[in-house]
């Protein structure tokens, strides 16, 4: 009997060695990912670094660049994937990285993106519901924050992408006489914003959804989205522009993964995970605020993630198991 139960234990073990290294494709694997610089994107990244390390592979420090440097990075062949690329925002910045040809867009992460201009509400139900209307130089004065007679317009950081949208509306809609775009630090730029909204100033910026902005100067509530006067985006480019009835002059966006094609050709569990994975927006900006609230830090970040996952384990093994699926 003895010699038998050994060979029965071999088998069994030998038997079940496959079910358990499928359980860890990605093992002997380690991902080079890159991020944008801006702490509120570390959230839906860790929580797909935390899939990735559950399917076996291993994450290398991840890069910090910005939006374009970060799609330059990836063709070049210094990363392999970003949770970051906005499927419309970003489109010239995959282009130039080299497209199709060596990249790929995989899945939708988050939907429902926004970007727009606002003013303060007390503004805009005083008549000024439109950026058109900056070109009268006696309206744009209401949002002059220097003394120099043009409206002070919070803008995008260059190297984002939504700086050539800024700056091709303020050609299309002829309002670079009468409006500065500033493009200094954001974090700098919307502290002011608010201290002058606070002292009951007018106030004009850009911002995007999901960010924590939208939680401090609440849309309908402390600020309102200003419509443009008809969509024009850089390079002829297209897209639905409209919400709530409203054209914000800014592509309507989904934000999902970039990664090498080569990448997801060898890693095909990796793949199907960007493909599945999705995080609602709302989940996204709630995360933000408790960033806004001081749960700043690394090991912060990581809590949320814990919670996130905690509170959506049936969906989050789901992404797991269709992953594992992929790679038998």
């Amino acid at each position: 009997m003895k010699p038998f139960k050994i060979a029965l234990s071999l088998m069994l073990s030998v038997a079940a060695t496959p079910l358990l290294a499928n359980d860890t494709p990605g093992e002997g694997v380690t991902v080079r990912p890159i991020m944008a610089t801006q702490i509120e994107e570390f959230f839906q990244h860790r929580i797909l670094f935390r899939a990735l390390e559950d399917l076996g592979y291993s994450i290398a420090e991840p890069q910090e660049v910005e939006y374009q440097t970060l799609h330059m990075a990836l063709g070049a062949g210094d990363g392999d994937f970003s949770a970051v690329n906005w499927r419309s925002l970003h489109e010239t910045f995959y282009q130039e990285a080299g497209g199709d040809e060596v990249l790929a867009k995989v899945g939708t992460l988050i939907e429902g993106a926004l970007q727009g201009y606002l003013v303060d509400k007390k503004t805009y139900d005083a008549g000024i519901t439109d950026i058109g209307q900056l070109k009268d130089a006696e309206v744009a004065k209401k949002f002059d924050a220097d003394g120099d007679g043009k409206a002070d317009l919070a803008g995008c950081v260059p190297g984002w992408g939504c700086e050539r949208v800024i700056e091709h509306q303020l050609d299309e809609y002829g309002l670079r006489d009468t409006v500065t775009h500033n493009q200094g630090a954001y974090q700098a730029m919307i502290a002011d914003v608010m201290a002058r909204y606070q002292n009951g100033e007018s106030v004009l910026y850009y911002t995007w959804t999901p960010y924590w902005v939208s939680g401090a100067l609440v849309p309908g509530t402390d600020v309102e989205w200003l419509s443009v006067p008809h969509t024009s985006l850089p390079d002829g480019a297209t897209g639905e522009t409209t919400f709530n009835g409203k054209n914000l002059g800014f592509a309507v966006d989904s934000i999902g993964v970039v990664a090498r094609k080569d990448f997801l050709q060898a890693n095909p569990a990796a793949e199907k995970l960007f493909e599945v994975a999705k995080i609602d927006i709302k989940d996204i900006s709630t995360e933000n605020k408790q960033i806004t609230d001081g749960e700043a830090n690394s090991s912060d970040i990581d809590r949320h993630v814990d919670a996130w996952i905690a509170a959506h384990r049936d969906e989050y093994d789901g992404w797991l198991a269709e992953a594992r699926k992929a790679a038998e």
